[in-house]
């Protein structure tokens, strides 16, 4: 007994640190974005990320000596691995770098952010569930939050300075949302379907960049290299690995919502945004309602 206790003692503590390790990746993502996108174009930035996501989910696999659960794969999961490459990386990504484009990284973010309501709010007409009206001061102390942020302070006047940037913004959690909606049941090797979505996005990128293609700068390359590798490819198998050592998901899920606020803090020091306080009061709310929609869910499904 001891040593089974023991043991999970140190998986959990093992969880805890991948875990950590890949919110701190996680946080320097939309610093990076607003860096690399200086030298490089949208589709350009999701191309080349993409592509050395590609490569390394590849690497890790011939690692885990997976190779051949690729080529075993059937044809209903090759075609399932095309559509939800399309909807991410390929067509999530192209919206938020649009999004990095418009707006200062400290409302992109947090606005992307909001995608847990996201999923609560679609999943009231696809996948039919009821929720219960709790759950409307969740949205509604989350919605705060993003009105806050897409104002910078101007709560009551409504005037958004980029209500595009916001909009694709918001957009693309949604889009995220849709994609967790659908994927959640798909029961292939994690790692084997993240490098078959990550290749198909990097077809589709290709096929809309060739007529145009070019040897980008070398700073480009480099922060598209990056972005590749720990915002999109390795860090997700670090955390999928924090999930597996875990005891539960909830002691490590929770490690994510320090990364809006991580965040900012690489934001201020590395491209030198003055962070609004209608920025951290905002994030605040976003976090606050999706950790209480959370809660009334658990209560919710308990009951049930």
């Amino acid at each position: 007994m001891g040593k089974k206790t023991s043991r999970n003692i140190v998986n959990q503590n093992k969880a805890y640190v991948f875990a950590a390790v890949a919110v701190l990746f996680w946080a320097t993502a939309s610093t990076s974005f607003k860096i690399t996108l200086r030298y490089l174009s949208t589709i350009e930035m999701l191309f080349y990320s993409s592509l050395t996501a590609s490569i390394a989910l590849f690497i890790i696999i011939l690692f885990q000596g997976k190779t051949k659960k690729i080529f075993k794969s059937e044809k209903k999961e090759i075609l399932n691995s095309a559509i939800l490459g399309f909807m991410n990386p390929f067509f999530y990504y192209i919206i938020l770098f649009k999004a990095y484009t418009l707006l200062p990284a400290q409302i992109a973010q947090p606005l992307n952010f909001i995608w847990p309501i996201m999923i609560v709010l679609l999943s009231i007409p696809i996948l039919k569930q009821k929720i219960p009206l709790k759950n409307l001061l969740a949205i509604f102390i989350s919605f705060s939050g993003v009105l806050l942020i897409s104002t910078k302070g101007k709560f009551f006047s409504f005037r958004i300075d980029e209500p595009y940037g916001v909009f694709l913004a918001l957009f693309s959690s949604i889009i995220w949302a849709l994609f967790f909606i659908i994927n959640v049941r798909n029961k292939r090797d994690e790692v084997i379907r993240l490098f078959l979505s990550f290749t198909f996005g990097c077809i589709y990128t290709f096929i809309l960049l060739y007529p145009n293609i070019s040897l980008p700068p070398l700073s480009g390359i480099l922060g598209a290299i990056y972005i590749g590798l720990f915002e999109m490819g390795i860090t997700f198998v670090i955390w999928i690995k924090a999930l597996k050592y875990s005891s539960t998901t909830a002691q490590v899920n929770n490690l994510i919502y320090l990364t809006p606020f991580l965040s900012l803090v690489v934001i201020r020091i590395v491209i030198k945004e003055r962070i609004l306080l209608s920025s951290i009061i905002g994030i605040l709310l976003i976090i606050c309602g999706i950790i209480l929609q959370k809660k009334i869910e658990s209560n919710y499904f308990i009951s049930e």
